[in-house]
């Protein structure tokens, strides 16, 4: 019987073994998620303000089912298609809740 090396030099566990200090995550992995107020004030801005002209028609154009020409229109006012993309599903996500609201 061979017996089990506790400490190996090579291999995927490797090295001395220790035991792992729980470290408090940095501010820097917050950033960027919505705080509940952020998202209560955008929400209210939106009541309040409506939707912007390009935004309408896109409202439009995704009523039709033309979603590709819909991101190419948002992506020439946006500028970014990552941007564009994530404004394409907010936008669907507001005619569906306007589709279920009339029914």
């Amino acid at each position: 019987r061979v017996k089990m090396v506790e400490e190996m030099a090579v291999g995927l566990n490797k090295g001395h073994r220790v035991t792992k200090i729980s470290v408090k995550p940095r501010p820097s992995r917050r950033k960027g998620t919505t705080s509940k107020r952020v998202k209560f004030i955008r929400e209210l801005m939106r009541e309040v303000t409506g939707f912007a002209p390009y935004e309408k028609r896109v409202l439009e154009l995704l009523k039709v089912g033309r979603d590709k020409r819909a991101l190419k229109f948002i992506k020439k006012r946006v500028g970014n298609h990552t941007r564009s993309k994530r404004k394409r599903e907010e936008l669907g996500r507001v005619l569906q809740q306007m589709r279920k609201a009339q029914h």
